[in-house]
């Protein structure tokens, strides 16, 4: 990735010492003696990392730092004095300061301040390319090889109708991914049925599975065709299908091997088409060995096996998913947010997610909620996302 770099300070020298520093590491260097040379430079957007003074003919250089603070596009600053101390390094840091270095500038120390730069000007690109590519999807996945993985599977799959087994933690995107099957199949315009076997009561997923008669119990009043029966020449897809009650899975399987089934109370057999699709957060094979969940039914729903791996696992993915939330946020709640700054999504992407993409979408609608600019920042964020810099040693 080519960078280019705005060197402001109004010593001469150091500026040219600095410079041919960075051309040898084949960035591109562009140079400001004062604070208004250097917000002519910001406005045309040529920089992407900052080096900036703080004493400058014009002004000091935390003043710029103050001025920009809530512009979205405001690339990442690295504070450069001969004058600082901790409590100016502190409040740098508050103003959205990405680092803070003493002079005499160690090139080192510079050099990992720039690569750590370097990746939230990478998020950012990344971010806008893909709010762009965006325009119009109704959902998204990420691009990470192991979902790359996973979208190649899913589409052969989709294409054959076979049935798929969707594994992986709580809020990892097991119905998304579901539903991108019957997207990219031939049953894209039949009915697609979701049925959360952990939310149903075990006394009624066989009715909600496969419907009753009149009569069929106490209080069917009516004829109640089953969610199965709905689905026919569709997808149906079973979330939590180890919640299942062992009679139910029984049932559900021969459903499945004889493409029939009774509704409750009634003689007549119900001849349907459709592909299952269904998902579990718990360890099945398990389940199976601990004798509760039939092998029989798991082998007959794992034509295809998918395994979602979660968020920590994927992070180069959350650029994407904060891209695709914001901009499906702004729609619902009637906002114009489009950005987030650095040191917003480094937080994210420090973060490790225990509640995965849920929690990920969770957290951007809480910070939306707060934010009252074009970007989402870090004070937009709940608290145990933030971490808080380090004071750094004068020493």
């Amino acid at each position: 990735m080519s960078l280019s770099i705005l060197i402001v300070d109004d010593e001469k020298n150091a500026r040219e010492n600095i410079a041919a520093f960075l051309t040898k590491k084949e960035f591109e260097v562009l140079e400001a003696g004062d604070i208004k040379t250097a917000k002519k430079t910001l406005e045309a957007g040529s920089a992407d990392i900052v080096l900036l003074d703080v004493q400058l003919p014009d002004g000091l250089g935390t003043t710029l730092l103050e001025e920009t603070a809530t512009n979205p596009g405001r690339p990442p600053i690295i504070l450069i004095t001969a004058h600082g101390d901790i409590d100016m390094a502190v409040e740098a840091m508050k103003n959205g300061a990405h680092d803070f270095l003493q002079k005499p500038i160690k090139f080192d120390r510079l050099e990992q301040s720039i690569e750590r730069a370097g990746k939230s000007v990478t998020m950012r690109r990344e971010l806008d390319h893909l709010r762009q590519a965006q325009q119009g999807n109704n959902f998204v996945l990420g691009s990470s090889e192991a979902m790359k993985d996973a979208m190649h599977q899913a589409e052969r799959a989709a294409q054959v109708a076979a049935s798929v087994l969707i594994t992986g933690e709580t809020g990892t995107g097991k119905e998304v991914l579901a539903q991108a099957i019957h997207r990219m199949g031939p049953r894209a315009d039949k009915p697609f049925i979701a049925i959360n076997c952990a939310a149903i009561q075990s006394t009624m997923i066989e009715s909600e599975l496969f419907g009753h008669e009149a009569g069929a119990f106490t209080g069917a009043d009516k004829r109640k065709p089953g969610l199965m029966e709905v689905a026919n020449d569709g997808i149906l897809f079973l979330d939590e299908i180890s919640s299942m009650p062992p009679d139910m899975q029984a049932k559900l399987l021969r459903a499945l091997e004889e493409r029939a089934f009774r509704r409750m109370g009634g003689t007549t057999e119900i001849k349907v088409d459709v592909q299952i699709l269904a998902a579990s957060n718990r360890d099945l094979p398990k389940m199976v060995g601990e004798e509760e969940f039939r092998s029989d039914l798991y082998f007959r729903l794992k034509v295809v096996d998918v395994d979602l791996p979660p968020l920590r696992d994927r992070k180069q993915d959350i650029p994407e998913f904060v891209g695709f939330f914001v901009n499906e946020l702004n729609a619902r709640m009637g906002l114009n947010i489009t950005d987030i700054t650095p040191k917003a999504l480094e937080a994210l992407m420090a973060h490790e997610w225990p509640g995965n993409i849920r929690e990920l979408r969770n957290t951007i609608e809480r910070a939306m909620l707060f934010c009252d600019e074009a970007a989402i920042d870090i004070s937009h964020l709940p608290a145990d996302l933030v971490r808080t810099p380090k004071k750094r040693s004068t020493t």
